[in-house]
Formats: C-alpha cells, structure tokens, sequence
C-alpha cells in the first residue's frame, strides 16, 4: 500500500479530462429522489463533511435560521460506544448532522416529494461529486456499493446512472471530483499528524480532524 503522501500525489496528477470521460461514459444525471440525503431504515445519514465546510454551512445563506457547529455537523459515528442512548469515545472526522428521521438536515421535500437541498451552494464536496468516487486509498467512499468503473472512477448505487450528461456538466463533476480527493487525502495527512490520543470522560465525545482535537461543539479540547 502506498503512503498517504504517495497517494495525493497521485490525485493531484489526476486528468479533470480523463475523469469528465470516465463520468460521460457512465452517465449520470441527479433525479432528485433523496436517496443520498436521507437515511434507511438501520442507518441515519451519514456524509463526511470537513471543518471549513462546517464553518461555511453555518454561515450560508442559502436557508432560513442560524445555524452554529452542532446545528451542521456531529461526530462520526463509528467507533463511539453507546451508552444508554448516548455516544461516548473517540472519533475521526465529522458527519452532517440529521434530524430526527435520520436524514439530512439541509434535506426538504416539495409537496410532490421531490427532493432539494437548503445549503446547495454551500454543500460539501461529498456531495457535489455523488455518486462518483475516485480509486485511491485513504480517500472515502460513498454510502453504496460501486455498481460501475470507468478508469479510476466509480460510480455508486444511484437511480441517475446511465442518464445522459452534457460535456460541460462532466467537466464539472470532474473538477470537483480532484478536488475532493485531494482535500480527503490533505485531511487524512493532517488528522495523522497531529493526533494525540485523548482521555474523554462517561459521556463525553472526542473528535480528532485535521485541526485537532475537539468537543463535539467545534471548541478545541485545550481551550
């Protein structure tokens, strides 16, 4: 397995124009089903979100209300113990915080069920570039099994695969697409290198991102 170094090397020498034909080829177009923003019947919703994408989130105005770091995001889940209803233990990175269906909180739907975004502009890479991930280690991989390949690219369950998309819409998913591997993979650096194990208490939670250790309100745990 290459190093994590190797590895965004290898995403920042990745072709947007490679990545846009692997994408044509496959097709997409988003249907606005929800499916991606909202959670089953066993898990919420559960998409990787980074810390200036936090601090975007809560200060967008793409819908009504302020929001603060809790209002966005909430710890990953995995690895947390559950005691008695609350999470308690260590985890890495953050997840966009759900309701109390278990679906995303910038998730609403029209009357007739089709689904929108409250923060589009403002929505993390994560979820510009789905379902599409890139083939490199120590970058995530959306919820969903990939179903199809192009390349390096895959493509994840979806009902919008296999729909035609223009050159430019290609382009643009593309671009994004390098980008999040990129930052996936400067957040995996910065996680590792400034991790230090912390010591949470019964009931309390410790998240590690690539600024540190935090509370689950976004503080850092020395402040």
């Amino acid at each position: 397995m290459q190093s994590l170094e190797a590895e965004l090397e290898a995403a920042r020498s990745l072709a947007v124009d490679d990545l846009a034909d692997a994408i044509e080829s496959i097709g997409f177009e988003c249907t606005r089903c929800g499916a991606c923003c909202k959670g089953d019947d066993e898990d919420d919703h559960t998409a990787t979100v980074f810390p200036d994408e936090v601090r975007a989130l809560a200060a967008s105005d793409e819908y009504d209300g302020e929001y603060d770091w809790r209002d966005v995001a909430r710890p990953m889940p995995y690895g947390l113990e559950d005691r008695d209803g609350d999470l308690e233990g260590e985890t890495f990175e953050w997840a966009l915080q759900t309701d109390a269906c278990g679906d995303c909180v910038f998730y609403a739907e029209d009357d007739d069920g089709t689904g929108a975004c409250r923060a589009h502009d403002d929505r993390p890479l994560i979820c510009r570039t789905y379902p599409f991930s890139v083939a490199l280690a120590g970058t995530s991989q959306p919820m969903g099994e990939a179903v199809d390949e192009a390349g390096v690219v895959r493509a994840h369950e979806c009902e919008g695969l296999g729909r035609d998309i223009s050159r430019g819409d290609a382009e643009d998913l593309a671009t994004a697409l390098k980008e999040r591997a990129i930052r996936e993979l400067e957040e995996a650096i910065a996680v590792r290198d400034n991790y230090a194990p912390a010591d949470p208490g019964p009931g309390e939670v410790v998240v590690h991102d690539s600024e540190g250790a935090k509370r689950v309100d976004g503080t850092p745990i020395d402040e």
